[in-house]
């Protein structure tokens, strides 16, 4: 078999679950621009709120903050394409084509992938030439940017596998994207949360990415690299647990 063959195989994998995405933009359409009015609109409030941090601690805070809670949220144009596969039962037909399993879920998540990609460049992009956002090193960013979208196509996998329903998956997406939104320090400042939430702030991987945006933004290699590291080992767990389900046959009833 020719690598021309599962290349063809795989991008027109990839324009079927474009061509899908693209048949229900909603999702696609609110995850690119909420973040974008609601910077625009709370930016003199944070602004204000932490001007004794800084003159851009204020600007940084919302615009990761609106980054990490959007592209959480995001998850759900992750795990909704995957599970979609379940409760039509299609994985399975797709399984009897030449098309390795590798070559499936390629045709998952690239798509996914240049979502999100697309979403936090928009995000920072906004940031930066609007309000003044501070970048240093737009590499050490895009490698921030880069291990976060890989640690959420990981998770959104796993989530799509696990869930049962799409309303399930729904409160997974919804009230777990906004906890861990929070726990992370995303909408307020750690420094200004009860103790219980700042000792449970490391669980989530808000906080996480939270870190690696913000030292990316300060230049900090060292302290951004920790936080990748963290991040990577989540995109591992995570990956591993997908990978697990899907040897488990995750096609055959969206009820297991």
């Amino acid at each position: 078999m020719t690598d021309s063959a599962v290349w063809t195989r795989v991008g027109s994998l990839v324009r079927l679950n474009t061509t899908l995405l693209l048949r229900e933009p909603g999702p696609v359409i609110s995850r690119l621009l909420m973040p974008l009015i609601l910077i625009a609109v709370l930016h003199p409030l944070y602004r204000a709120a932490l001007s004794g941090s800084g003159a851009a601690a204020g600007t940084t805070q919302i615009v990761a903050g609106m980054l990490v809670m959007f592209s959480l949220l995001a998850l759900s144009i992750v795990g909704s394409a995957i599970l979609t596969e379940r409760v039509w039962r299609t994985w399975d037909r797709l399984r009897v084509t030449p098309a390795a399993a590798w070559e499936l879920i390629a045709g998952k998540v690239v798509p996914s992938f240049v979502i999100l990609v697309l979403q936090q460049v928009l995000i920072l992009a906004f940031g930066a030439l609007l309000f003044g956002l501070p970048v240093r090193d737009i590499l050490l960013l895009a490698a921030a940017v880069g291990l976060w979208v890989v640690t959420l196509l990981c998770i959104g996998t796993a989530l799509g596998t696990l869930a049962r329903s799409h309303s399930e998956l729904a409160v997974l997406y919804d009230i777990g994207g906004l906890a861990l939104t929070v726990l992370g320090g995303a909408l307020v400042p750690l420094s200004l949360m009860p103790d219980w939430a700042r000792m449970a702030a490391p669980l989530s991987p808000g906080y996480w990415a939270m870190s690696a945006f913000r030292y990316a933004l300060e230049g900090d290699v060292t302290a951004m690299m920790r936080a990748n590291g963290v991040l990577l080992s989540l995109a591992v767990v995570f990956g591993a647990v997908a990978s697990w389900r899907i040897r488990r046959g995750w096609g055959r009833s969206h009820l297991l």
